[in-house]
């Protein structure tokens, strides 16, 4: 057995271990498929915030006439969509499938509220990267369809650099040294901003910096978000903070939109899936961006990591229809139409092994005149190679985000180091888990 297989045994262990402990595990009744009348095809919903997958159900419903899918459009995170989920199979009335991040899948499983599709979907396993399929498997049991990952770039005005004789930088003491040309060159400019509201971004940076949160060993989760990987990188943004050299500002508001459109924010790490956000938000800078790969802490490396691992589709629990509801995951995640749908409007780096095949990937003129003239898929099939695939989701993610975010906003209010934020985020995840009966080591 492999030392990846060994690991994913224990995440599995510890996984099913935290529904058991908390006594939710098959609490829910089994219900009967819903058999539609004669000649009418089956019907189930699809739960989704990805903007425009409309146009990859449309694709299913065209080439299928046994399954008909209703998209119904929901809110990202565990405050939105989640919420209405969950509360959805408490009261009996779930959608059919669902978009899940990688790092909600432990949390919906110690809630009883994912169906074992292992039946349906077994055989296409090896349609799909491995460690993303792998995010969906507990205890041998398959309860998701991965759709895509996150792996982390830098989107950077390449114009504004040249402009100002900046090499693209390889390392993180290089980044620094960029940011300060960038704010001697314009008093409202800035390298990047300081995503405070962003756990998701600020666990890629620390699982890009070595870092690695939650082991589970011997039927407990070990817990490490205070470790030295993660104060070296919360002390590096601490200084940049101190010297002003970041902007302070939650991305995705009025003003960082507009500081991207005007040119005060000159770049983003994110996922791949943001290439499609830039576009949308900052459609008259077309032509003056590129992206690279993450700057790196030791030179001549080549690490990456994810924004919050990626995506997948489950079958709520409750569902009437769990065998449709998956036929339509797998098809929706492996159909190499339907996956360059998918990759165009930005619902990340595919999950199918076969990358050759997605014609988006291939050729995709919009997106790589934005970037002027670069094929951009080239930079993210590399980062999505350079993941560390051991990280692994814990339960409770939901509570991880808030906590972190809460803290680090916090701080950086209060003017308190970055590094307390991540010791009390620590303490935080372990009293949770504690608290909900899941083993955490010494």
């Amino acid at each position: 057995m492999s030392i990846s297989t060994r690991r994913r045994t224990r995440v599995a262990a510890v996984a099913i271990g935290a529904v058991a402990a908390i006594a939710l595990a098959g609490c829910a009744a089994g219900t009967s498929p819903e058999q539609p009348a004669d000649g009418e095809p089956v019907e189930i919903t699809f739960q989704s915030w990805v903007p425009n997958i409309d146009r990859a159900v449309d694709a299913f419903n065209e080439a299928h006439d046994d399954i008909n899918v209703t998209l119904e459009t929901i809110t990202a995170g565990p405050d939105g969509g989640y919420a209405t989920m969950l509360s959805a199979v408490q009261a009996g009335n779930p959608a059919d499938v669902v978009q899940l991040g990688y790092d909600a899948i432990p949390d919906f499983l110690i809630n009883d509220a994912l169906e074992d599709i292992t039946p349906y979907v077994a055989d296409s396993e090896d349609l799909f990267v491995p460690w993303q399929w792998q995010t969906g498997v507990f205890g041998d049991k398959v309860y998701s369809i991965p759709q895509a990952s996150g792996p982390l770039g830098q989107f950077y005005r390449a114009d504004i650099f040249e402009e100002l004789g900046i090499d693209y930088p390889e390392t993180w003491d290089e980044f620094y040294e960029a940011a300060k040309v960038v704010r001697a060159s314009d008093p409202d400019r800035y390298i990047t901003a300081f995503a405070f509201n962003q756990a998701p971004w600020m666990i890629g940076l620390a699982q890009q910096g070595g870092a690695n949160w939650f082991v589970a060993e011997n039927d407990a989760w070990s817990v490490s978000i205070d470790g030295d990987e993660t104060a070296k990188v919360a002390e590096f943004w601490q200084k940049m903070i101190d010297e002003d050299l970041v902007k302070v500002e939650a991305d995705f508001s009025s003003e960082w939109n507009a500081d991207l459109q005007n040119g005060n924010i000159l770049s983003w790490i994110s996922g791949s899936w943001a290439d499609a956000i830039l576009r949308g938000t900052a459609p008259d800078t077309s032509g003056t961006w590129a992206v690279g790969a993450m700057p790196q802490w030791n030179a001549g490396e080549n690490v990456s990591a994810t924004w919050a691992g990626g995506s997948a589709n489950a079958v709520l629990k409750g569902s009437k229809n769990p065998e449709a509801a998956a036929e339509f995951a797998v098809w929706l995640n492996s159909n190499t139409d339907s996956v360059s749908i998918l990759t165009e409007i930005g619902a990340g780096w595919p999950s199918i092994v076969d990358t050759a095949a997605i014609a988006s990937l291939q050729d995709a003129p919009e997106v790589f005149e934005f970037y002027g003239g670069q094929d951009i898929w080239d930079v993210f099939a590399e980062s999505d190679k350079a993941v560390d695939t051991s990280w692994s989701w814990p339960p409770l993610s939901s509570t991880l985000f808030a906590s972190l975010t809460d803290n680090v906003k916090a701080a950086v209010d209060a003017g308190t180091p970055l590094v307390d934020a991540y010791a009390e985020t620590q303490a935080d995840m372990v009293a949770a888990l504690t608290e909900r009966g899941i083993s955490v080591a010494d």
